[in-house]
């Protein structure tokens, strides 16, 4: 099974100067972790992730908990979404994204995202133009489908 057997092609985009409050609104409408950010050719950039919303208003975790003498006002941190907010999605995206090929093979672009940690990948062509987006949970649909019973 390839990855253009599972992956989705109705895909949400971004540009580098998109208001990241306007990419968040696109990702709460359609339920989606990251959107793509392209060019005006339609060629990838970078990812915008909830991670990248979200980890820069995190403490970090291990400072927090052994560290007695300094606390940390977690309604003073959730203030800061708004100013996440007015970013570009320039501004946060990762660049330089790993990607898939529509032709490999779904298990082993299921690898590259356990590799990374990645729930998402995007898929390009050989220009890097964005021809799609596949999820771990679009591989275990494809999967289930193609070997289940009935």
């Amino acid at each position: 099974m390839k990855v253009s057997d599972v992956m989705s092609t109705a895909l949400v985009t971004a540009s580098v100067d998109e208001p990241l409050a306007s990419v968040v609104r696109k990702m709460v409408m359609r339920g989606c972790g990251s959107v793509p950010v392209v060019d005006g050719d339609n060629r990838l950039l970078g990812v915008v992730a909830i991670r990248d919303v979200m980890l820069p208003l995190f403490p970090n975790m291990g400072e927090y908990v052994h560290d007695a003498v300094h606390t940390r006002d977690f309604e003073e941190m959730e203030a800061e979404y708004g100013a996440m907010l007015r970013k570009t999605a320039g501004e946060v995206m990762t660049p330089k994204p790993m990607t898939v090929s529509a032709e490999m093979p779904v298990l082993k672009a299921a690898s590259y995202m356990g590799l990374k940690n990645l729930r998402r990948i995007p898929v390009t062509d050989d220009d890097n133009l964005l021809i799609g987006m596949v999820s771990i949970s679009d591989v275990n649909k494809g999967l289930f489908i193609a070997h289940s019973e009935g």
